[in-house]
């Protein structure tokens, strides 16, 4: 067996429980078969998907070759000097302004708000792009209709970010063999996982980077204000007391470590209901006005709840992309407070 016919074959392969093969799935590097010993290159970055793949590979070739020397590609170690809050890295020197979505406490909707941001930008002529920062629950490709995509390497070794609605997409969930593939890692290998999607994606050059980072206020956050030169952070909270809390505590980390806030967006503000059009703050009301002016930042708008943007969100069609004006607005007003409260390079 040569290496075009090892190759074929073993795009053939079905990943074991997901129903698709390992070439649909692009976990397939640089395949080659010298004096019959097969090479085989797997585009992995879990271990547990190399180790998937490699058992399949070999129990499917175990008397096919003299030997089988099957690797996960390896990437350039990364520096991982860390800078600090006063004086941060710039691993992102391709981008112009560096965008930070975050919150006190996960299920307010940050990464909805996150991918309506970044496309509402690109709609205004800009190049964004969308870096899903958090690893553990990343929803960006669900959100911008990715979520099959699978990670591919360009000729300079870089990896090739997705692409929808006008945006590049970045995620952590392009490099599993499925969308609930869990990701058990320590904070350390996260960390490492977003320095490499900074630093080994071919970005381009952008206008924007849109960072959606996860709730709370730990590592990730830390390293994100460490290694990047944060524009602005966005804040999104609902109008609940105990996301309002939250969001404090978020807020007194930027604070604490310089970062300038854009402001803060409620989320899930009032539902308007559809046969009566009466109005139901179901999760209270000014919460998120009251805590920007509490700590004197700008409060950049409210979002409804409205069944019109999840059912949209969930099947990757953003309402400020595929939405009807009544939804865009609320997402184009954010943006152009963003822009407003932010001293921006454009």
């Amino acid at each position: 067996m040569n290496s075009n016919e090892l190759k074929t074959t073993l795009q053939e392969l079905k990943y074991p429980g997901v129903g698709r093969s390992i070439g649909e799935l692009k976990l397939l590097g640089e395949i080659k078969v010298v004096s019959n010993v097969a090479n085989i290159e797997l585009l992995t970055i879990s271990d547990e998907s190399y180790l998937n793949v490699k058992k399949i590979i070999e129990e499917k070739f175990a008397n096919t070759f003299t030997a089988l020397n099957i690797t996960k590609k390896n990437l350039a170690k990364k520096d991982m000097n860390y800078g600090n809050s006063a004086t941060p890295n710039n691993r992102a020197p391709y981008a112009k302004n560096i965008i930070a979505v975050t919150s006190g406490k996960g299920g307010v909707g940050k990464s909805t708000v996150s991918v309506n941001i970044a496309i509402s930008l690109a709609q205004k002529g800009y190049k964004v792009g969308i870096l899903d920062a958090d690893v553990y629950g990343p929803n960006i490709p669900r959100l911008t209709n990715t979520d099959l995509q699978r990670i591919q390497w360009d000729d300079n070794d870089k990896i090739i970010p997705a692409e929808n609605y006008g945006i590049k997409i970045m995620s952590v969930a392009l490099t599993t063999p499925t969308m609930d593939t869990p990701l058990v890692w320590r904070s350390s290998v996260a960390v490492n996982a977003l320095i490499q999607f900074l630093e080994d994606v071919a970005w381009g050059e952008l206008d924007f980077m849109v960072i959606d980072m996860p709730p709370g206020t730990g590592d990730v956050q830390l390293t994100i204000a460490q290694e990047l030169p944060i524009a602005a952070a966005v804040l999104v909270t609902t109008p609940q007391v105990v996301a309002t809390d939250d969001v404090s505590r978020a807020i007194m980390m930027f604070k604490d470590i310089h970062v300038k806030m854009a402001g803060v967006i409620e989320n899930m503000s009032f539902f308007i209901a559809p046969d009566t059009q009466n109005r139901y703050d179901i999760f209270g009301t000014g919460g998120g006005e009251r805590i920007a002016k509490k700590y004197e930042i700008p409060f950049l708008g409210e979002i409804p709840l409205d069944m019109k943007i999840r059912e949209s969100s969930d099947k990757g069609e953003p309402p400020v992309a595929l939405g009807d004006e009544s939804l865009k607005k609320y997402y184009n007003k954010i943006v152009d407070n963003i822009i407003k409260n932010s001293a921006f390079h454009l």
